[in-house]
């Protein structure tokens, strides 16, 4: 054979060899879909965290699909599922766990690679709220407390001191008063020009009152059981009619107004808020000029603190454990995106916080004065026990719809709430 012969031989030889090579490759990956709701943090934020994934599992490659909006985020899945498609780790929120499951969507989380001491040592403590049938069903990368924002401006303006927001229930009445601006016609909701302190039931109010505001007044919201609802008590009245009190009777705004009570405090026409810190994004990228601040909740009637916690979490679905090989790739992924590490990574993207206990007590982040209330409410944060959030928070949404708009006593509207929801709960119950 001549030496070219020879030379293109080899060559040829050495390509069949790269090809098998990759071909090798190319099967041995194995892939998995991972499905969020389209949120645009979140959406960096998983990015950033599957590019570091796929660096050190070089044997996974996963799909992100954050295009679903959040409205058709259930019946995506809903519909993905008995088709055996769709994701094989899917975001959800804590309170669609037990419908999730009843529906077949999620498996238990493997006991031997996410031991239950393992989650309840190493998590924030409302991440319990997670097991389900005495098993654990899902483990977030963060978590979520609310916090009251106030527009440093108006209070200014108002002749208060901007650096210092309302720590009492009773400051809170007063200084919202004080912030609302009438249009000079009258002191009806529609002649607010400047909403004080706008209630919105949609928003974050109805956790406010059934994990704060409650407790505060020394109710608690549902029996040891989580089978009765217990929110319609004496203290729930008091907690309720405190809270409707805003809108009927010192008229400080109304989620009526400017869109909505969150649309009116970024835009700059109210002037105290409840939200929680994924709020920060949404301020940061439509009003980054907005002066304002953050501080803890005030405290109640009894002196305690109290908060709402909660947290989208991520699930292995049936899909991936249809697969000893999608199985294998979901968990490792899973566990992953979970770590201390991948939480301080979210908090950068999103504002939410780290679900870990070491990452949450990072002293930067406690030092941060936007970031660090949230942070420090994590020790007094409660996380509902939901069956279904979405039926469950429409309760309370009605009962307040009938105070200030059928003019129902706020007793008697919670007292009709509570059988709605007892309803709901019994359902439920009945089906297990």
């Amino acid at each position: 054979m001549s030496r070219s012969k020879f030379t293109v031989f080899l060559l040829s030889c050495l390509l069949v060899l790269l090809m098998s090579s990759q071909a090798f490759l190319q099967d041995d990956v194995i892939e998995i879909e991972y499905w969020q709701y389209n949120f645009g943090g979140r959406i960096e934020a998983m990015d950033d965290l599957i590019a570091q994934f796929e660096a050190a599992n070089p044997d996974v490659r996963v799909i992100h699909n954050s295009d679903i909006a959040y409205d058709n985020f259930r019946d995506e899945i809903a519909a993905s599922a008995p088709a055996g498609v769709g994701p094989d780790v899917v975001t959800l929120f804590y309170g669609w766990i037990p419908a999730f499951v009843d529906a077949g969507y999620l498996v238990p989380l493997p006991e031997e690679d996410f031991p239950a001491e393992w989650i309840e040592s190493y998590f924030s403590p409302m991440v319990a709220e997670s097991k389900f049938l005495d098993q654990y069903w899902s483990i977030p990368t963060a978590v979520r407390t609310l916090a009251l924002f106030w527009n440093k401006d108006m209070f200014e303006a108002a002749g208060l001191d901007p650096e210092k927001p309302p720590t009492t229930l009773e400051e809170l009445v007063e200084m919202a008063q004080a912030l609302t601006i009438y249009d000079g016609n009258g002191t009806e909701i529609l002649n607010i020009a400047q909403e004080g302190f706008p209630p919105q039931l949609s928003g974050q109010w109805h956790h406010w009152f059934r994990e704060v505001l409650l407790r505060q007044y020394g109710g608690v919201p549902y029996s040891d059981d989580l089978r009765s609802v217990m929110w319609n008590s004496p203290e729930g009245c008091e907690a309720f009619t405190y809270m409707s009190d805003f809108e009927t009777v010192y008229k400080t705004g109304s989620n009526d107004l400017f869109t909505d009570a969150t649309n009116a405090f970024v835009t700059g026409l109210a002037a105290i808020h409840i939200d929680g810190s994924f709020r920060l994004g949404t301020i940061r990228n439509n009003n980054p000029d907005l002066n304002y601040g953050v501080a803890e909740l005030p405290v109640g009637p009894n002196g305690e603190r109290h908060n709402f916690g909660s947290y989208w979490t991520h699930g292995i679905t049936r899909r991936a454990a249809g697969d000893e090989r999608r199985m294998d790739a979901a968990v490792r992924f899973l566990k992953f995106i979970t770590t201390a590490e991948a939480g301080l990574t979210w908090v950068e993207y999103t504002g939410e916080l780290p679900a870990q206990l070491e990452a949450a007590a990072d002293e930067e982040l406690l030092a941060d004065p936007i970031l660090g209330p949230f942070a420090a409410s994590l020790a007094y944060s409660h996380a509902t026990f939901f069956v279904d959030e979405t039926a469950q928070r429409q309760v309370l949404i009605d009962a307040f719809d009938n105070i200030r708009l059928a003019g129902v006593d706020p007793c008697q509207a919670l007292n009709d709430a509570a059988l709605v929801e007892q309803e709901i709960l019994d359902q439920f119950w009945a089906d297990q």
